[in-house]
């Protein structure tokens, strides 16, 4: 049954310890995303303090997101069958005490270690803090502002985090990156049980534990395989895992639809609605992401920016994220959400086409400015699909739905960044040329990377260093400048089909034909259609 309400069965309201528990909600999200990021600006200090080698480095950096991303649909659906609060509150301990461990490090491997525990107890958040909001927010536009406020923290956090982890790292020690997050789950640990309410499906039957291992087995290597084509290209191993991953993800499928228990009950792809929103986020996903890490590359790399000033010339964006996070669920009270999200998706191409009139020899004015167009258009997609996906999911299968979002998102993040990631490097190599002269292993660096081009110029005369770093930089420019094109035109066509398969969906709080229908109904009705 669906959890959109009729006129004849109005929604209950949330009140005031529905709200109070959004803020106990929100905050950790907030402070989790921004644990996250600060990270990446602790990396240079924690593995000269702990002596970590290159491949401890990249394990501890990825040991968290592959952890994270393989045991999402795990999670959410445990939440459905223990309890999402109880999981939830489960999941908040272990990541305090996670981070913890990882702030007081004496070793890298103990420091993986406690990243991989961050990344288990990180899984039980997104869908634990999703799924909860579904269940305290009955009504659809109630729900719409309450995903609209978690979304806007999230996000958030992703700029404010080389604001804030700069600050900490300039006046602490590495470790107190990874403190950020404890005092907010200690806040959950404590308020949680009072605000927020608990829910479980009586019905969910046993876990399936072989079906937990094929997702894994299907997540892990796909993940891996996506940075690493990201990282060196599209080598022999990493095409391989990702070949593995989709092999174990076809199996995992095939075993889901004979249980009558299954990890991922795949009826819920059976409502169009649903399939629709999930499909358009991964694709918003997977290309907005990849123009957000070419961004922020671009500022550092080549606009000089520091982390911690690239994160300043980013607020406009969040500033207009937020916004449209927070504006989004009051225009899909009025408007379809096809119009709404076709309309954001034509801004953020717009975005990205300014994006493209940025120089390497500009300030990084225009390149912002498209960047906020970006972030300004993404609104709609992010707070009306998820409405659309809690909306169209039973309140039973929240957990699952709230999985499935979330694994959609990295499994688009990582995609977007290895395609359009392999596609940029491709054109930097295919577009630069090197004047004579220049010493061989310098020029050698310079052909690989702009990053290389940079570390090489350090150790040569201001001149023959800017002989070196003239031709990387209009190469790395054209490369900017191809892949965003490429994302421009993709999105466009993500906002052509979104309008067309979600056209039939009334404003949010109104009912429709389709959920009328019920389940049954649907999947016939979507059979009909093809």
């Amino acid at each position: 049954m669906s959890d959109t309400e009729t006129p004849s069965e109005p929604a209950p309201r949330a009140g005031r310890r529905e709200w109070t528990g959004l803020a106990v909600l929100a905050l950790p999200t907030l402070l989790v995303s921004i644990d996250v990021f600060v990270m990446l600006l602790a990396l240079p200090s924690l593995s000269n303090a702990l002596g970590a080698s290159s491949v401890q480095q990249l394990w501890i950096t990825d040991i968290y997101p592959f952890m994270l991303a393989g045991l999402l649909i795990t999670m959410g659906t445990l939440g459905d069958r223990i309890g999402r609060r109880r999981l939830l509150l489960i999941g908040a301990g272990a990541f305090g005490l996670a981070s913890i461990a990882s702030a007081y490090a004496v070793s890298p491997a103990m420091l993986i270690a406690a990243r991989a525990l961050l990344g288990i107890a990180g899984a039980t958040l997104a869908p634990g803090t999703l799924s909860l909001i579904s269940t305290m927010f009955r009504d659809p536009k109630q729900r719409g502002a309450a995903i609209g406020i978690w979304g806007a923290c999230f996000s958030a956090g992703a700029i404010i985090g080389p604001l804030v982890g700069g600050t900490m790292l300039d006046h602490f020690w590495w470790g107190s990156a990874f403190l950020l997050g404890v005092p907010a789950m200690v806040l959950l640990l404590v308020l949680g049980p009072v605000f927020l309410p608990e829910y479980r499906n009586p019905d969910a039957g046993r876990l399936d534990l072989v079906s937990v291992l094929a997702s894994l087995a299907a997540i892990l290597p796909a993940i891996w395989g996506l940075k690493e084509i990201a990282r060196d290209g599209w080598q022999a191993v990493p095409i391989a895992a990702l070949l593995v991953g989709i092999g174990f993800g076809v199996a995992f499928v095939h075993r889901q639809r004979r249980l009558p228990n299954p990890l991922l009950d795949l009826s819920l792809f059976g409502h169009r609605a649903f399939t629709a929103a999930l499909v358009s986020m991964f694709l918003g996903t997977m290309l907005t992401g990849a123009v957000m890490f070419f961004v922020t590359q671009t500022l550092q790399l080549l606009y000089n920016r520091d982390p911690f000033h690239a994160g300043l010339w980013m607020l406009p964006a969040i500033l207009a994220n937020t916004v449209s996070f927070i504006v989004s669920p009051k225009l899909g009270q009025r408007y379809r959400p096809a119009y709404l999200i076709g309309g954001g998706l034509l801004i953020c191409t717009l975005g990205m086409l300014v994006i493209t009139r940025a120089q390497a020899d500009s300030g990084p004015a225009v390149l912002i400015t498209g960047f906020t167009l970006v972030f300004l258009g993404a609104g709609p997609l992010v707070t009306l699909g998820m409405g659309l996906v809690f909306g169209t999911a039973p309140q039973e299968k929240a957990g699952a739905a709230a999985a499935l979002n979330e694994t959609s998102g990295q499994l688009g993040f990582a995609l977007g960044i290895a395609a359009l990631g392999s596609i940029g490097a491709a054109v930097y190599h295919g577009s630069i040329s090197m004047p004579d002269g220049l010493p061989a292993d310098a020029a050698r660096a310079a052909k690989d990377s702009l990053t290389g081009a940079k570390d090489a110029a350090r150790d040569l005369p201001g001149t023959v260093a800017d002989t070196l770093l003239a031709p990387a930089r209009e190469a790395f420019a054209t490369e900017l400048h191809t892949v965003v094109t490429i994302a421009a035109a993709l999105l466009l066509a993500t906002a052509v089909l979104v309008t067309a398969l979600l056209r039939h969906m009334p404003p949010t709080g109104q009912p429709s034909a389709e959920a009328a229908a019920g389940p049954a109904e649907d999947r016939d009705a979507v059979t009909a259609t093809g």
